[in-house]
């Protein structure tokens, strides 16, 4: 809400009501030693709501506007105006989750759309409503095939050092207490890519339950989807595509991947409507075979008829913890991320398969032409000899650290750091320029880059 509405003497009235004199004795079941007192002091004097207004103004402009190369899972996509000028309508600002799903037939249909569009993109037969994150939705997706591998005892799931490093770490810090072992497969220092050798020396000889594959994975670098697809298979387990979504408008979606498809695919829906907003919110989406979708976790809403034969909308396969015995739960997810996928559900409308296509051919050239750029200045070379989509890592003179450190003093956010996950790739950055990347930011770009390293090699 925009404000808060209670007055004083509203306070002293409900307090009363109650039977309480001060609202601390709401909280005196709290021990005092968890008690916070001194953090209270450093909250400054109540504002007005103009002072407010003008007090997060300042902040934001502290912020700067910076131009961003960065990618790495968070992109800085062009928003068409009439996505959020739609999603902020209170009708859809403030519909928070179906709870009561035949009172929410606008929501849930909404809800629906997204399910279906992207199903569509990773050819796979169902969708849920999506889920916190992107890497939230890969925990999900690892501990669903261990529910849906009949045929396989173990907790052992194949996962490429190539995947993000944040979302590796967000994947073991949420499965590994369950008992899963994750077991790390490498990647081909010259080409990028984690080939079926590198997954199978990981494997061993043991009981794999799953295998995660990304495409592209975190340098851009497009896997043989196909060759490990079936190589899993092969060993029964259960095939996992971490993807960007994005990338699916040009590239063989997980559904089509090898001689049979993969049976779960999941990723991050950023790209589609959503501001990079300081890291968040986002939404993670959750696709999967038909023969798996008792297992899918988070909100599945379906299309039905009524009595009257009108079509309707309701939540199906209701496997909450909300829902029905905690014990028998597919996961304890209890929100999805609504509005997040309100705005995807438009961007996706308004662009259409065509438009979708086009930004992604858009994305590509683009960072193809970047890398180019910034390749010719001396020092500076590409890293890595496979096929990539949207970004590319390159190699530096010089730390990453204290190149990006400079040029984000110049309003410039360079790329991810890959060294600080990678060492032996040395000094290695990851830069992507998306559709909403100009000829005028590049060559920009790529003088600063030239200035900044020749100036700090000439003093060293």
């Amino acid at each position: 809400m925009p404000f808060i509405p209670h007055t004083d003497d509203d306070i002293r009235a409900m307090l009363a009501t109650i039977g309480v004199e001060r609202i601390d004795r709401l909280f005196d079941e709290i021990p005092q030693a968890l008690r916070c007192p001194e953090a209270l002091g450093e909250i400054p004097p109540a504002l007005s709501e103009s002072g407010i207004g003008r007090l997060m103004r300042e902040r934001a402009r502290a912020d700067g506007e910076p131009l961003c190369f960065i990618g790495a899972g968070a992109y800085d996509h062009h928003i068409p105006a009439a996505v959020w000028e739609l999603v902020s309508r209170g009708e859809f600002y403030s519909a928070y989750t179906p709870y009561q799903a035949e009172a929410s037939q606008g929501t849930l249909q909404v809800l629906y759309e997204f399910q279906s569009m992207m199903s569509a993109l990773t050819a796979l037969d169902a969708s849920n409503a999506s889920l916190y994150d992107g890497a939230s939705a890969l925990a999900e997706a690892v501990l669903m095939a261990l529910r849906a591998n009949r045929r396989c005892t173990s907790q052992r799931v194949l996962v490429p050092r190539a995947l993000h490093p944040l979302w590796r770490r967000t994947l073991a810090t949420i499965v590994e207490p369950q008992g899963v072992e994750l077991i790390e497969a490498g990647f081909d220092i010259a080409s990028g890519q984690s080939s079926v050798a590198h997954y199978a020396e990981a494997a061993g000889e043991d009981e794999i339950a799953a295998v995660i594959i990304a495409q592209p994975n975190v340098f851009g670098v497009l896997e043989p989807v196909d060759a490990l697809t079936d190589w899993a298979r092969a060993r029964g387990a259960l095939v996992i595509g971490a993807v960007n979504p994005l990338a699916l408008a040009l590239l063989s979606p997980p559904g089509d991947w090898g001689a049979q498809g993969a049976d779960i695919a999941c990723g991050e829906a950023q790209p589609f409507g959503m501001p990079l907003a300081s890291g968040g919110p986002y939404a993670g989406f959750l696709c999967c075979r038909q023969s798996h979708v008792r297992q899918l976790p988070g909100r599945i809403v379906g299309r039905t008829l009524d009595a009257d034969g009108r079509v309707g909308f309701t939540l199906t396969l209701q496997a909450r913890e909300q829902h029905i015995r905690r014990s028998k739960a597919t996961s304890n997810i209890c929100t999805n991320q609504g509005l997040m996928v309100t705005a995807a559900t438009i961007h996706l409308a308004l662009l259409g398969a065509e438009g979708l296509e086009r930004v992604a051919a858009q994305c590509h050239a683009n960072t193809a032409h970047l890398v180019e750029r910034l390749a010719a200045i001396p020092g500076v070379e590409p890293l890595f000899s496979g096929a990539v989509f949207h970004e590319r890592a390159l190699r530096l003179p010089l730390p990453s650290a204290e190149v990006l450190e400079s040029l984000a003093a110049h309003e410039l956010l360079g790329g991810f750091a890959l060294d600080a996950h990678y060492p032996e790739l040395g000094p290695a950055l990851l830069v992507c320029a998306t559709e909403a990347r100009t000829e005028e930011e590049m060559a920009h770009y790529a003088d600063l880059l030239g200035r900044i390293l020749g100036a700090r090699l000439a003093s060293h």
